[in-house]
């Protein structure tokens, strides 16, 4: 069952990206940030991006739960997250978390007796922030642990004895980094390049900020673009014979005036039969399960044109000429503006976000 529900929308351009520096002495840092700023030209070079783009990869459903907290899983899953890229880490280290909660707490704080305004839901007494570490999310040797970063408050007329509440969530990580990449970083320098957040806007900032000041570090904005957005859409449907991913919802914008969006949603089996119909048989018995879990550039590519092709022969809209902006299914959703939920194939999609940080990054 094919079906669309068109409507007017305004379009978003993507923003280009400035990195901030901030004056120094003339130290390796300095010297090492000159060179990330005059690579950062090539890092959204046609060329450099294309020769950094894996062309193929396999669906993880690993029972995680028996790994991670599940306190911890449930927050990373069942959670919309605003994506943003950060730049490597200098002198981060995973055993200081205690003091930079401390450090980070106390950052806060004074911002807010200078008077920036950082209420959140009405006045609040103080600021409690605890960083963790989420073990059990590294794919390789070569990832960093995932960092949890949370922000408790209390508002000034809660009860003596209430708890403090969690008010911002958000973390750090880098699931399945480009080797290559890593190990070209010195040693001085950790990468977490995929940033989460959830909560208030001006607690973001300041978050942001202290990380900049205290690791010499750059964020930016992670619009999700077509090509990983399509990456997830077949990511998700090969996952259907383990998990039902009920539906297959795709939001596409035509360049038409006024800008017409199209919703496209696809019933599961229909879709899942799409899938097996441009999957690459496998050379050898043996290579089955392998091949079951791999998808390459191709195939993705030829699920793409069967959908649009499907969509063509019923409403004689040419999704082509647009660009695709949001994918969903029960297995988590992807927008072109950089919000993310996912759930049981949390590693798929976090390892296909981390590398879309990674191109990202102008680096």
């Amino acid at each position: 069952m094919f079906k669309f529900v068109s409507g007017s929308v305004v379009r978003t351009p993507i923003e280009s990206i400035v990195a901030q520096r901030r004056s120094k002495n003339k130290s390796y840092r300095q010297s090492y940030r000159s060179c990330l700023g005059a690579a950062s030209r090539l890092g959204h070079a046609p060329g450099w991006t294309a020769r950094r783009l894996n062309t193929s990869r396999r669906t993880k459903s690993h029972n995680i739960t028996e790994k991670v907290n599940p306190e911890d899983l449930a927050l990373l899953v069942k959670t919309e997250w605003q994506l943003s890229y950060v730049t490597p880490l200098y002198q981060f280290r995973h055993t200081q978390l205690r003091s930079y909660s401390r450090q980070l707490s106390a950052f806060i704080t004074a911002e807010k007796q200078q008077g920036l305004a950082v209420e959140v839901e009405g006045a609040q007494t103080s600021f409690r922030v605890s960083f963790s570490v989420v073990q059990g999310l590294g794919e390789t040797n070569d990832d960093a642990e995932t960092v949890l970063v949370q922000i408790h408050s209390k508002p000034v007329f809660a009860g003596k004895d209430e708890a403090q509440k969690l008010v911002w969530s958000g973390w750090l990580t880098c699931i399945n980094g480009n080797p290559e990449y890593l190990h070209s970083l010195p040693k001085d320098f950790t990468c977490l390049p995929l940033f989460g957040s959830r909560g208030a806007e001006n607690l973001t900032s300041l978050v942001k900020s202290w990380f900049q000041q205290t690791f010499d570090c750059c964020f930016g904005p992670l619009e999700i673009n077509q090509t990983f957005l399509q990456w997830l859409t077949a990511l998700w449907t090969n996952c259907h014979i383990e998990s039902s991913i009920q539906h297959l919802k795709m939001i596409w914008t035509l360049p038409v005036e006024p800008p017409l969006q199209i919703t496209y949603t696809v019933n599961p089996q229909d879709v899942w039969e799409l899938w097996n119909s441009v999957r690459t048989p496998s050379l050898e018995s043996r290579e089955e399960e392998e091949t079951a879990r791999s998808i390459d550039i191709e195939e993705v590519t030829r699920f793409m044109q069967g959908l649009m092709s499907h969509f063509y022969r019923h409403f004689r809209l040419d999704l082509s000429a647009g660009r695709l902006s949001q994918v969903s299914s029960a297995l988590g959703s992807a927008k072109f503006s950089g919000r993310m939920s996912n759930s049981r194939y949390v590693l798929t999609t976090l390892s296909l976000l981390t590398e879309c940080a990674l191109l990202k990054m102008p680096i």
